[in-house]
């Protein structure tokens, strides 16, 4: 903060702080004269209810005294006049990174304990998934929503329609290094029929009958033989290599109707998967994925135990990590 700001900020505080005391003396005096008993403003409301001109009780004013003394102390032992720091040397982010500090080293012996366990093995310890349950809440109930059930851009992480593989392996490395995603657009390089017709063979791949009929669809097929098998294969069922969609099921990223699909395909998409690595550390990454995992990696595990509590109930306050809650033990 410049020197200007710093002195105007301040002197503007300080004139203020100082305007309210001569204020509350000035009141206190009652003006040039003191108010006579029994003296009135000359203010009546409804034919006889009328305003007294007495003294504010002492006891108030002192009072207002005491939280102007209150305001100035405050000023000198914390940040509040410009770039002053305050006698205390006080500050958020030094507070912030102490809290961050303490609640790693109170927390880091568990987190190291779940990490040793693979992640099939994490997703059925009830305690640890309820833990998990707060980090999801935390760092990615924001995009997958609260159920982890998604919206449109964002996946379902509770079916098994998984963009680069359901494994431990793949899904913890999703949450550390992140992904992107990149459909790109073909609106330019192909014809009204060929755009429409690539969308109603598209439309029909997971056994729904194409709006646009055999003859619209044939043209479509041609069309994903030319543009689309590369990425996602000759028969649609994607590639967890590269992030390209299974096209046979009826999980749809952005939508499953023959509008959006149109306009995926005319526009393309683009997603970014954030990295937390660095933000969360390795052990909290493998709790994440093994919660994720739990969620919809294995149809034959169950998501958690009866006693765990949803995602969505779990959210804590903020903020960050020093703000979590305290993980079962």
């Amino acid at each position: 903060m410049s020197l200007f700001w710093t002195v105007f900020i301040a002197g503007l505080t300080l004139l203020n702080i100082a305007a309210c005391w001569w204020l509350i003396s000035w009141t206190r005096r009652g003006g040039t004269e003191p108010a006579q008993p029994g003296e009135t403003t000359g203010h009546v409301w409804d034919g006889d209810l009328t305003e007294y001109n007495n003294p504010l009780p002492a006891w108030w004013l002192y009072l207002f005294y005491l939280t102007i003394l209150f305001g100035v102390l405050y000023l000198l032992l914390y940040p509040g006049l410009g770039a002053f720091e305050g006698l205390l040397d006080w500050d958020q982010e030094k507070r912030y990174a102490r809290e961050l500090e303490a609640a790693e080293l109170r927390y880091a012996p568990l987190y190291q304990a779940y990490a040793a366990q693979p992640i099939p093995e994490l997703a059925q310890d009830a305690q640890a998934m309820q833990t998990g349950g707060r980090l999801f809440a935390q760092h990615c109930a924001t995009c997958h929503g609260s159920d982890a059930h998604g919206g449109p851009g964002f996946p379902n992480l509770t079916d098994q329609a998984w963009l680069h593989g359901s494994e431990p392996a793949a899904i913890r490395t999703t949450i550390a290094q992140g992904r992107q995603g990149v459909m790109p657009p073909f609106g330019g390089q192909l014809d009204a029929e060929q755009l429409a017709g690539v969308a109603n063979y598209v439309y029909s791949l997971n056994g729904r009958e194409a709006p646009g009929g055999d003859e619209l669809s044939a043209v479509g097929q041609q069309v994903f033989s030319t543009y689309c098998f590369a990425c996602h294969g000759a028969d649609g069922s994607g590639n967890t290599a590269i992030g390209a969609p299974n096209l046979t099921d009826d999980a749809w990223l952005y939508g499953g109707d023959l509008e959006t699909i149109t306009t995926t395909i005319a526009d393309g998409r683009t997603g970014v998967m954030p990295a937390h690595a660095e933000r969360l550390g390795e052990a909290r990454v493998h709790l994440l994925a093994a919660y994720v995992y739990s969620l919809g990696g294995t149809p034959a595990e169950p998501a958690a135990t009866a006693d765990a509590t949803p995602p969505g109930a779990m959210a804590p306050p903020t903020p960050g990590v020093a703000a979590e809650p305290e993980p079962a033990s």
